[in-house]
């Protein structure tokens, strides 16, 4: 689902990659007990970006950014049911840690690095199309469009992960 790098300075970061790369920002929201903000983009169709920052002192990513000034700090797969998840992490004896499943909206669970070629992995059940910018998804969850604006005709087609793919067509 995405990527998500952990840095020190937001603001830095957001206008980096928003004015420079073209992401486009979607939901935002901060986690006061685990002390921090996190922001996700869309780039291009499909793909999905985060970024994490501390929101203040004692959070999580204080010892991850301890010295730096950012770096990647997990790969984020989308599931359709955490549970069954953790019963096949627990069948192939795969520890993990983090297991929450008390919001409607995010249910999550993690694996430590050290028990995934040191990438910290976390499945989460949700909605996609709830944390993107209403411009990358087609409006009241349709499956497809077709418009057409001075003889181009665009195709939008939603994708089932978030976002929607578009492609235009002309007469030529």
């Amino acid at each position: 689902d995405h990527v998500s790098l952990a840095v020190n300075d937001y603001e830095r970061a957001r206008v980096f990659f928003t004015e420079l790369l073209g992401l486009v920002p979607g939901a935002c929201g901060g986690d006061e007990k685990n002390g921090f903000f996190w922001q996700l983009f869309s780039i291009g169709d499909l793909s999905r970006f985060e970024l994490i920052t501390p929101s203040g002192r004692g959070s999580f990513l204080d010892r991850f950014l301890d010295g730096k000034i950012g770096g990647v700090h997990h790969i984020t797969f989308q599931v359709e049911d955490i549970r069954e998840t953790a019963r096949k992490l627990d069948f192939m004896s795969v520890p993990y840690f983090g297991f929450n499943d008390s919001y409607s909206n995010w249910k999550e669970l993690f694996i430590h690095p050290r028990h995934a070629f040191g990438l910290l992995v976390q499945f989460a059940e949700f909605q996609p199309a709830e944390w993107l910018d209403k411009s990358q998804n087609l409006e009241s969850g349709e499956k497809w469009e077709i418009t057409v604006r001075e003889n181009i005709l665009n195709l939008a087609i939603a994708h089932p992960g978030g976002g929607m793919v578009q492609s235009q067509f002309t007469a030529e």
